[in-house]
This record gives structure tokens, C-alpha cells and sequence, in this order.
């Protein structure tokens, strides 16, 4: 029996609608079937919803003015797929517009992120980034053990010294220091695997390029903290995982770059 191929993306997009022209020129040759996005920044009754049915895709998202946002992107190969927003767990705040969870019963469960970044480490911001991350364990424990499952998106956390561009510099970044780095290796220890890092042990490869640094993508200054993190039964479909950085250097562009994995489901 041939298994069939799944491309997944999760890309940081800093705004849907100022990107779309990106959107629209990666979309038509990177071959996505279901595609993550975060920090849409617009609410739902402006999302360019018809620009994404131009291109063959189905979206569902939950947004807000200038600020947050999620959105999952389908296309028509991928069946069955309902898709809903926040974690769901009875608390709150819910997170709808950070938090979006798409699954196709039987098939596969995903869980699409944007973790709040944090501020400073004594801002009260970086208490609710750490309380984010113990929610997302949670609905692992709750949501993600019976089916092949991934945690997608802009997690906001550099796990390794070779995920950041002078990491003797960041100790103290509310997406390096120590703490978060640890909080985020016990979310993981529920059984997922870092994919990119699965296929590119040492690659130094990033996927946040700051605006605020002059040629900051050619000179590959930056962050790896965007992820797309797989249990054992999603891993073993796993045939590739890459970050495409083409995007990042196109006209006004976000200063995240995507994220792909492929999969033989």
C-alpha cells in the first residue's frame, strides 16, 4: 500500500493580511497541505479569507486587532478536518486567539500555538508564557496520547545554545534563560520529539530574523523558535523537516520564516 504524502508548515506571519503577497507567492510552489499561522493580527470579519480559497485552501481562524491571531489553512486533499479554538480546558483566560487545535478523527490531532513571548523576566507576562506551557502538557496528557499528534507554531523558546546566535548574550532573554528552557524540556519529556532537530542535529538554521538587525538573515543572526514537535506515532510517519528561509528575504517580509515537515501518512 502507497502512503499518502501530508506537507505541513507553521509559519509566524506578523500580520495576514500585510503578507499575504507573501503567502500567495510561497503557497503556489511549496506544495503545503495544511498550513499553520500565527500572529494573524486582524479580526475575524477582515481575514482574507476569500484570498485563501483563490488558492485552493479552506481556512478556519480566530483573530484579533493587531495583536495575536491563529489560523490553520487546509486543502481539499485533507479530509475530515474540524478544527477549534483555545485549550478547552475550562480555565481561563482560554487563549482563542493563541491556541487552535485541528484534527481529522482517526487520521491525526495538531495543536497550533503562539506562546505568549514573555516581556521581561520580571514582568508578570513571563508568570502567564510559564503558566501557557503547563497548559499545553496538560492538554497533552488530556488530548494527545490516542492518535499521531504534533505541537506546531511560534513557541517562543530557544531549546538549545545552538538554536540562538550568542546564547552567552541571552541568558537573561525571557525566551533563553535557564527556567523557560527547562519548563519547556519537561513539557516535551511527555513523549515529543523536536523534528527539525530529528533530521538536522547540528544545523545552526533559525527561523525569527529581528528586524532591529541590519542583514540579519545573510548573516544568519537569530532565533530557532518556531517548532513543530511530534509524538512516537506521528515521528514514524516523519520523511523530512526544513526551514525554508527563501521568504524571509522577499519585499516586506515577516521576520519569522516558515517551518515544513513531511510526512508519508
Amino acid at each position: 500500500m502507497v502512503k499518502k504524502p501530508l506537507r505541513i508548515a507553521t509559519f509566524n506571519v506578523n500580520s495576514v493580511r500585510g503578507r499575504l503577497p507573501i503567502l500567495e507567492r510561497w503557497l503556489s510552489d511549496s506544495k503545503v497541505d495544511l498550513l499553520f499561522l500565527q500572529e494573524t493580527k486582524v479580526v475575524d470579519a477582515d481575514f482574507p479569507e476569500a484570498a485563501f480559497s483563490s488558492m485552493g485552501y479552506q481556512v478556519y481562524f480566530c483573530g484579533e486587532k493587531s495583536y495575536n491571531g491563529v489560523a490553520v489553512a487546509a486543502r481539499e486533499s485533507v479530509k475530515g478536518l474540524q478544527v477549534r479554538f483555545g485549550f478547552g480546558d475550562g480555565r481561563k483566560p482560554d487563549f482563542l486567539t493563541r491556541v487552535a487545535v485541528a484534527e481529522a478523527p482517526g487520521a491525526f490531532k495538531f495543536l497550533n500555538t503562539y506562546v505568549p513571548q514573555g516581556k521581561e523576566i520580571t514582568h508578570e507576562d513571563y508568570q502567564m508564557k510559564k503558566k501557557f506551557l503547563e497548559r499545553a502538557r496538560a492538554f497533552l496528557e488530556r488530548e494527545a496520547a490516542d492518535a499521531p499528534f504534533a505541537w506546531v507554531g511560534d513557541l517562543n523558546v530557544a531549546p538549545r545554545e545552538l538554536d540562538v546566535t550568542r546564547p552567552e548574550n541571552k541568558k537573561d532573554h525571557v525566551c533563553f534563560h535557564a527556567d523557560i528552557r527547562e519548563k519547556f524540556a519537561w513539557v516535551l519529556s511527555w513523549g515529543l520529539t523536536d523534528l527539525f532537530r530529528r533530521f538536522h542535529p547540528d544545523a545552526v538554521d533559525y527561523t525569527f530574523f529581528d528586524y532591529r538587525l541590519k542583514d540579519a538573515l545573510s548573516r544568519n543572526v537569530g532565533w530557532r523558535i518556531d517548532h513543530i514537535l511530534a509524538n512516537e506515532s506521528l515521528m514514524s510517519h516523519a520523511v523530512a523537516c526544513f526551514i525554508d528561509r527563501e521568504p524571509r528575504g522577499w519585499e516586506k517580509p515577516s521576520d519569522h520564516t516558515p517551518l515544513v515537515a513531511d510526512f508519508r501518512m
